[in-house]
């Protein structure tokens, strides 16, 4: 397969869909930014690709100025597979959602980790500052119409999946320790080890 082959098979994009990228946030853009509570942060680095999913109350990835956000890394698993990737090569991707949106916000550029101590304050959270901030100098931004959202119903309750149906994180666990680890336990103690690990 070659470039111009998918390009005989797919067709030239519609006008609309060039027009929407920018190399900034607009102020339709940013509006999305400030909205959304859940982003997907994707990188690469010499170990291959990443992609994480950040969240937070809505808004917490902050529109510095038209070509620079700033996002907290709260705490989580301290694989900081991102973080590394991001040291090496600072190319990202992000996928901004909005609950209830069919829109998704797509934003390209280049990364760096930030800790200065003024702004790592500035991020606290009941007193809680993250250990880094990613901040990301925007090079193209654009919306994906909502089709994807759609044929998912992500956002229709009556389509949302039973947790009950799914491997639990504490069975998953003791799969993988093969049976050494006990799921129960951590299923049990879950809710509130997340709650005091939030920030």
């Amino acid at each position: 397969m070659t470039v111009e082959m998918l390009e005989e098979l797919y067709g030239q994009p519609h006008a609309r869909a060039l027009r929407k990228e920018l190399a900034f946030l607009s102020d339709d853009y940013r509006a999305f930014v400030e909205a959304s509570p859940f982003v997907v942060l994707s990188s690469v680095g010499p170990s291959g690709t990443d992609c994480s999913p950040r969240g937070d109350r809505p808004g917490f990835v902050r529109v510095i100025d038209r070509t620079t956000l700033a996002i907290p890394d709260r705490p989580g698993n301290n694989r900081i597979d991102s973080l590394r990737n991001i040291v090496a090569d600072g190319r990202v991707s992000l996928l901004f959602l909005v609950p209830g949106s069919g829109e998704t916000l797509r934003v390209n550029g280049q990364a760096s980790i930030a800790i200065d101590a003024d702004l790592l304050t500035s991020f606290a959270v009941d007193g809680r500052k993250p250990r880094t901030v990613v901040i990301v100098a925007i090079t193209s931004v654009y919306f994906h119409c909502a089709r994807a959202i759609v044929r998912a119903n992500l956002w229709d309750s009556a389509r949302h999946v039973d947790e009950t149906a799914l491997p639990s994180a504490g069975t998953m666990h003791q799969h993988l320790s093969d049976g050494t680890f006990d799921g129960a336990a951590y299923d049990r103690e879950q809710p509130a080890r997340i709650k005091d690990s939030l920030y």
